[in-house]
């Protein structure tokens, strides 16, 4: 039984604005060290999967500019995503051209734009969830447990046993604070949007419970993305399909993750200062600079007296903004 990969690296640029753009988007920036994330991501899955089984699905502008940093992926394998319809339309086109090219074929669904804190703890739990997958028949999404009081993750409750896993209880997206809090004191997961699943299971139970595709199926099943694209609604895989299907398990990952959803998560992913500080380029800071994040990509930057704040200048562009605002960046980006 041969494993796919089907890495989902779309995206518009405004989180990390204004070193993102939609030309280059999170995936494309090296955020956590030297080299991109979507880069990071295919070197993470190589012992797992080759790269002729592995998929990228992207916009049709960002198709050279991933290919061109990931050259061990064949082109062909380089999906252009004919409309921005979110993660559920994408998928089942993967899933189909999968199925049409080895009808017995499983298949990892993941993000490009990750932190994973262990590359072999990573791939063990994902050969995990790909044999709770093909021993069950059911789909299987990964967890990890919470290492705070998360507000902008989902999460997952788990039920009964099902063999070497657990049967998703309910999920719960973006809880307040307080019941966060609750959820990580009763064994709650982090969602973190790895899945596996054979790729016929897949497309039966989204051809069965989400509507939303349901227009386009016809055009999917001949193969014309187009067409098919065009008549969906844009929808989450989670919405669409594991939140209404009774065929879910999951499983528990020992990898630390995070899905580096500000400027914010640096301070938790790079290595700090002694004041707490990140800091990348030409960077000059006074002694009372704490807990930063200072981004200078082409001109010096120099800073004194401040907290709590994030610094960039990028692409003829500064940013001067407190941390803990990510949604009034994305805001202030609208405007722009």
């Amino acid at each position: 039984m041969s494993t796919w990969a089907a890495i989902l690296a779309g995206g518009s640029g405004t989180r990390f604005w204004p070193l993102s753009t939609p030309e280059r988007p999170k995936q494309l920036l090296p955020l956590t060290g030297d080299r991109p994330l979507l880069t990071q991501t295919v070197a993470r899955l190589r012992e797992l999967v080759p790269p002729e089984r592995t998929l990228i699905l992207t916009g049709p502008s960002l198709v050279e500019s991933v290919a061109a940093i990931v050259p061990e992926i064949p082109k062909a394998n380089v999906f252009a995503e004919p409309r921005a319809a979110s993660t559920a339309p994408a998928l089942a086109w993967a899933a189909h051209w999968i199925a049409k090219h080895d009808p017995g074929g499983q298949m990892l669904s993941l993000h490009a734009d990750w932190a994973i804190g262990d590359d072999r703890a990573f791939r063990a739990a994902a050969t995990h969830a790909l044999d709770v997958a093909a021993e069950h028949d059911v789909l299987v999404t990964v967890g990890v447990k919470p290492t705070r009081n998360e507000t902008g993750y989902g999460y997952i409750v788990p039920g009964k046993p099902l063999g070497r896993a657990r049967k998703v209880g309910r999920f719960i997206e973006k809880p307040s604070p307080a019941r966060a809090a609750l959820l990580r004191r009763r064994g709650a997961l982090w969602n973190t949007g790895l899945f596996a699943w054979s790729a016929a299971r897949f497309l039966g139970e989204a051809g069965a419970y989400a509507e939303e595709l349901a227009p386009g199926w016809p055009a999917l099943t001949k193969g014309d993305a187009p067409r098919f694209f065009a008549a969906v609604t844009p929808v989450a895989v989670d919405v669409a399909v594991l939140e209404r299907t009774n065929r879910l398990a999951v499983v528990t990952g020992a990898f630390s993750w995070d899905d580096i959803g500000s400027w914010d998560a640096l301070l938790r992913i790079r290595r700090c200062d002694a004041r707490g500080n990140v800091t990348v380029g030409n960077v000059t800071l006074g002694d009372d600079v704490k807990n930063c994040v200072i981004w200078a990509e082409t001109e010096d930057v120099a800073v004194v007296g401040i907290e709590d704040m994030v610094v960039v200048r990028a692409n003829g562009h500064a940013l001067v903004m407190p941390t803990g605002h990510p949604d009034k960046l994305k805001a202030l980006v609208q405007k722009l």
